[in-house]
């Protein structure tokens, strides 16, 4: 029974935060990015993205944020949102959930607690800027 399903594996489709600066505050801050690396376009793409961890030895979470997007075409990125700098110490996650044909995938990305930041920074594919990529 179980093992007559077949899950998928998602493969260049990952998530990148780029730094940026930002006129409406006047410094540089995260936007994270969707980045389709792959051949196909992404269809009905859900993506559900929170913050949680311990700040001070408490237990801290964030809201839920959901976006929809109706279709990403192959090899191309999109601005899923902006990072808050008192969320950075908590990890972030990134669920995503799409279809390439019928066939459904999903994978959850994880940027783990301090990791975006400048140390971590690599090239990212498309954008061709510098940025923390989760794959």
């Amino acid at each position: 029974m179980k093992s007559d399903i077949n899950i998928p594996e998602v493969e260049n489709v990952f998530f990148a935060a780029v730094q940026e600066w930002s006129d409406d505050f006047m410094e540089n801050i995260w936007n994270v990015y969707l980045v389709n690396d792959s051949d196909f376009d992404l269809d009905s793409v859900m993506v559900v993205s929170k913050a949680f961890g311990t700040l001070d030895g408490e237990m801290k979470k964030t809201s839920l944020l959901r976006h929809a997007f109706v279709q990403i075409p192959a090899v191309s990125v999109v601005k899923i949102e902006m990072v808050e700098k008192s969320v950075l110490q908590l990890n972030n996650e990134f669920m995503v959930t799409y279809f390439i044909g019928n066939t459904l995938y999903d994978k959850k990305f994880t940027f783990i607690k301090d990791s975006i930041n400048e140390k971590n920074m690599e090239e990212v594919p498309i954008l061709f800027v510098d940025g923390v990529i989760v794959r």
